[in-house]
């Protein structure tokens, strides 16, 4: 259980308030101050480091105010929930990429029970809704982020989609972080793990979103997209700094022989 010390730390990190008592609106609160605040990243695959899906997950978010992917910014968030009084478990997944799906454990959500319900709460996935949706209905949940369905796989699963574009699966199991060790593995060795084929940092903002992979950098805005490559290595450090809230001792090497991710200021 984190340290109240801790718990405080964490909510200030991202701008939330204490609720008061584990209901719907404070977890709708931090769920969304999360998104905002702590951006999903892979930069840890790149730079040699190691990826903590225990508490240390939460010292990296809170301590070294990084972000990370689904390993480690829900578990994290995990964390602050249950110290907060909610019920959490883990809830494994699999992701739709080019209409299939990825091996099991692919993904980690968490589910919260809370008044009664289940509720899917995700912070690590890039294309997230940004409030808690309920596990419990087929009907459309509209979202600031778009409109998001649930709907029941043969398999046991749930398929998870916005505004009608498949996103992941989950399985209501039981399961533990030790489960996604051999994944995680995967993501960290494999030539074709999309981790370390791409270098990327991405925030929501109140207009759209903000992306940096490798050395170019997108801003949406509305229905508008702008992107420009950022010129030396004095730029990145900038928009790390300034848009992600990221400083970095050493910019993470890029080059993984096909490419893909490589930053070149020629």
């Amino acid at each position: 259980m984190l340290a109240d010390s801790m718990v405080t730390a964490y909510l200030d990190r991202i701008a939330a308030q204490r609720p008061a008592t584990a209901d719907l609106e404070g977890l709708r609160g931090i769920q969304s101050r999360h998104l905002y605040s702590v951006p999903f990243e892979n930069l840890g695959y790149h730079l040699g480091e190691e990826i903590h899906m225990d508490e240390r997950s939460v010292d990296k978010v809170v301590i070294e105010r990084r972000g990370g992917g689904c390993y480690e910014l829900n578990p994290a968030l995990s964390h602050l929930l249950t110290a907060l009084g909610y019920e959490v478990s883990l809830m494994p997944g699999r992701v739709w990429i080019k209409g299939e799906l990825t091996a099991p454990l692919c993904h980690l959500a968490l589910k919260v029970r809370l008044e009664g319900r289940a509720w899917l709460v995700d912070v690590g996935f890039g294309r997230n809704s940004r409030f808690p949706l309920d596990l419990g209905t087929r009907d459309p949940q509209t979202d600031p982020h778009g409109e998001y369905r649930i709907v029941p796989a043969r398999d046991g699963g749930s398929d998870v989609s916005a505004n009608g574009a498949l996103q992941y699966r989950v399985y209501d199991v039981p399961c533990s972080v030790a489960d996604f060790g051999p994944t995680l593995w995967w993501y960290r060795t494999a030539p074709d793990s999309p981790f370390l084929q791409n270098l990327f940092c991405s925030l929501p903002t109140d207009g759209g979103r903000v992306t940096l992979k490798g050395d170019r950098f997108t801003e949406v805005v509305g229905d508008e997209r702008y992107t420009r490559r950022l010129l030396d290595e004095a730029e990145v450090r900038e928009v790390y700094g300034k848009r992600f809230g990221i400083t970095l001792e050493r910019l993470p090497a890029t080059d993984v022989g096909n490419g893909t991710v490589r930053m070149s200021f020629e």
